[in-house]
C-alpha cells in the first residue's frame, strides 16, 4: 500500500532562490519539449516524436547548458518529460474517444510549481541528516533543506516530490507500507445520511453540523478579491509591490480555506466514540459498520418534527416495513430504536441499496487518502 505524507520546508533565501530556479529550469525543459513535438508533427512528415527519443537528448542539452539544465537531476528532468508523455497520452485517449481532446498547453512559470523525483536517493535524499534533531531533505542543486515534520513517516520513502503553493514549499513523500490490519468486527450497525443543512444525520436523530469553511472566510476574501480587481493584469515581473501583496493575499485565503480537516474525518471520528445507551441511540457500542446510502432527509428527522410532503406521505414507505413477528427478535438498543423510530412514523429498518464499508474498507480507504 503507498501513503503519501506532506511536510512544509523552511528554506533559507539561497534556497528558495535555488528552488524557484529548479522550477523555472524544469519548465522551460517541458516547454522546450513539447515545442519540439508541435513543429515534429506540422512538418510534411509529421513525425511523432516519443518520450524515448527526448529523454535521449537530455545528455546532449545537459553538456550544452551546464549552469541551468546540467545542475539539476537527471531522474528529475526523465520524470518531467514523462510527465508530457502523460499529457499526450490523455489527449490522444480523449480524441479516440470522442471527447473534447484539450491538447497540451505551454506551462507558465506561475503554473509550473511540481518537480518529481521518481525515486529516493537518486537526486534526493530524505532525512539526509538522519544524526540532526529537525529532519532534511537533500536535493541536487539545492543543498539540505529543513522540513518540518509533524508526524512520523511509517514505511519506506520511494518518491519525493517538490511542491510550491504560494509563498510556501512543501515536500511530499510518498511511502510503502503493509497492508492494516482490519478492526475486530462486531454486530454494531448505523445508518448516515449526508445532507447540505446538515452535514450529516444518522439513524438516531442525532445531527452533525455543517463547518461551512467557504462561508466564514468569504467576507475577506471578497474584499482581497476586490483588491487584486483594481489591478490590471499584467506579466509577473511587471507588477508594483501592493499588486504582489494583493495576489498573495488571495492565495493565502484560498490555502487556509483548503486545509481545513477534511469534513469526512471529523465525522467518522464522532461516530466511532463510545456512546450512552438510550432510547435514542442506536449502539450503545462503537460503531464499527457505517452503513450509507442515497436516503432523503425525510428519513432521519429529529423527533417531534413533521416530514415534508414525499413518497413516505403518499403511503408508499421510502423502505420496506418488518416482517410481522421480526420485530420480537430485536434485544437490547435495537429493540428500543425499533420501537422509537415505529412510534415517529419513520422508517426502521435499512434501505436494500445502501453501500455496505467493513472495517478494512474503512481503515484501508482512510490511510491511502492520508487521514
Amino acid at each position: 500500500m503507498i501513503r503519501a505524507y506532506k511536510f512544509l520546508m523552511r528554506p533559507t533565501v539561497g534556497q528558495q532562490a535555488a528552488l524557484a530556479a529548479m522550477l523555472a529550469d524544469h519548465c522551460s525543459l517541458y516547454n522546450g519539449a513539447l515545442q519540439e513535438r508541435r513543429d515534429a508533427y506540422r512538418h510534411t512528415s509529421k513525425t511523432s516524436i516519443k518520450y524515448g527519443q527526448q529523454s535521449a537528448q537530455l545528455k546532449e542539452i545537459r553538456s550544452f547548458d551546464p549552469e541551468r539544465q546540467g545542475r539539476w537531476s537527471f531522474s528529475s528532468q526523465q520524470a518531467t518529460l514523462r510527465r508530457l508523455e502523460k499529457a499526450f497520452a490523455a489527449f490522444f485517449r480523449r480524441a479516440k474517444a470522442g471527447e473534447t481532446p484539450g491538447y497540451p498547453r505551454f506551462q507558465g512559470v506561475n503554473w509550473f510549481d511540481t518537480v518529481d523525483f521518481p525515486k529516493d536517493g537518486d537526486g534526493c535524499r530524505w532525512n539526509s541528516t538522519a544524526r540532526d534533531r529537525l529532519p532534511r531533505v537533500r536535493l541536487q542543486g539545492v543543498g539540505h533543506v529543513k522540513v518540518n515534520q509533524h508526524r512520523p513517516v511509517a514505511g519506506r520513502v520511494k518518491t519525493v516530490s517538490v511542491k510550491r503553493e504560494g509563498k510556501r514549499w512543501y515536500v511530499v513523500l510518498t511511502a510503502e507500507q503493509a497492508q492494516p490490519e482490519p478492526l475486530p468486527k462486531t454486530d454494531s450497525v448505523i445508518g448516515i445520511d449526508m445532507g447540505i443543512a446538515h452535514f450529516l444525520a444518522d439513524s438516531s436523530g442525532e445531527f452533525v453540523p455543517n463547518p461551512r469553511h467557504g462561508r466564514r472566510t468569504a467576507a475577506k476574501l471578497e474584499a482581497a478579491q476586490q483588491t487584486l480587481a483594481r489591478f490590471p493584469r499584467v506579466r509577473r515581473d511587471k507588477r508594483t509591490a501592493n499588486h504582489r501583496r494583493a495576489v498573495d493575499k488571495v492565495a493565502a485565503l484560498h490555502r487556509k480555506v483548503r486545509r481545513q480537516p477534511p469534513l469526512t474525518r471529523l465525522a467518522l471520528r464522532n461516530f466511532t466514540r463510545e456512546r450512552p445507551a438510550g432510547p435514542r441511540t442506536m449502539n450503545s457500542s462503537i460503531c464499527r459498520q457505517l452503513v450509507t446510502g442515497q436516503l432523503t432527509h425525510a428519513a432521519w428527522l429529529r423527533p417531534g418534527s413533521r416530514p415534508r410532503a414525499g413518497p413516505h406521505r403518499q403511503g408508499r414507505r421510502l423502505f420496506g416495513e418488518p416482517e410481522a413477528g421480526n420485530a420480537t427478535d430485536l434485544t437490547g438498543d435495537e429493540a428500543a430504536a425499533h420501537s422509537w423510530r415505529m412510534g415517529h412514523g419513520l422508517p426502521t429498518t435499512m434501505p436494500p441499496s445502501c453501500r455496505t464499508q467493513t472495517d478494512d474498507q474503512i481503515s484501508s480507504r482512510s490511510l491511502r487518502r492520508g487521514s
